[in-house]
């Protein structure tokens, strides 16, 4: 794709199945990516282990979203290494003032503890980064945003690549050729973010995601 990269442009980009990285944070250069093998978390099979499940039950924290979009961002880039540039970074705050792109927060006493943000198109949800700044809490964020993305209509979660961390969430991986056909179907399909309100309290969430396993 050699045209200027803008918000639509990304869009056009992942509603083909490619997505941006840079080389670093100092890069001003942006690449296109299509892995041969993509990571998916099935929304039906999300993993609460036993400890995730005590930390959610300790209700230690508030969840919240897009009330620190920008601020979820700079967390994932926060890090010795990062694909996320300043270019980055401007482009996903204008899809989110547009409506494209979503973050999910973990507040621990007054301060963002962990989170995720990812790009919203039809019913597929691409997960951009995650991070943590205190123990667990991205996956807290996960286990709160994989049940809004369930309760919104969403049938797509995609995490680009597939880690040790994600894999022990659920996540698995699949063919360009299976992601493409997941991707168009998704597409095909109307899902709403917001639909799910108010975040559940720790007893809802874990009740529902006992019934979806």
């Amino acid at each position: 794709m050699d045209e200027p990269l803008t918000p639509e442009t990304l869009l056009r980009a992942y509603a083909i199945g490619i997505f941006p990285m840079a080389e670093d944070r100092a890069s001003d250069r942006i690449f296109w990516v299509d892995p041969r093998r993509r990571g998916i978390l099935p929304l039906d099979n999300f993993h609460i282990s036993r400890s995730l499940r005590r930390k959610i039950r300790r209700e230690d924290y508030t969840i919240r979203t897009d009330s620190a979009f920008s601020q979820v961002v700079a967390g994932c880039a926060d890090r010795p290494e990062t694909w996320i540039n300043d270019q980055i970074t401007e482009l996903y705050s204008a899809l989110h003032q547009a409506g494209f792109a979503h973050s999910l927060e973990v507040w621990q006493e007054g301060e963002l503890a962990g989170g995720v943000y990812g790009v919203t198109l039809g019913a597929a949800f691409f997960g951009e980064s995650m991070f943590s700044r205190r123990t667990d809490a991205s996956k807290v964020a996960l286990a709160y945003l994989v049940d809004r993305l369930s309760l919104g209509g969403f049938t797509l979660f995609d995490t680009q690549f597939v880690t040790d961390h994600l894999k022990s969430l659920g996540a698995v991986e699949v063919t360009r050729g299976e992601y493409h056909r997941r991707l168009i179907a998704a597409l095909d399909r109307a899902a709403d973010f917001d639909a799910a309100g108010s975040p559940p309290s720790p007893q809802e969430l874990l009740q529902r995601s006992t019934q979806m396993s």
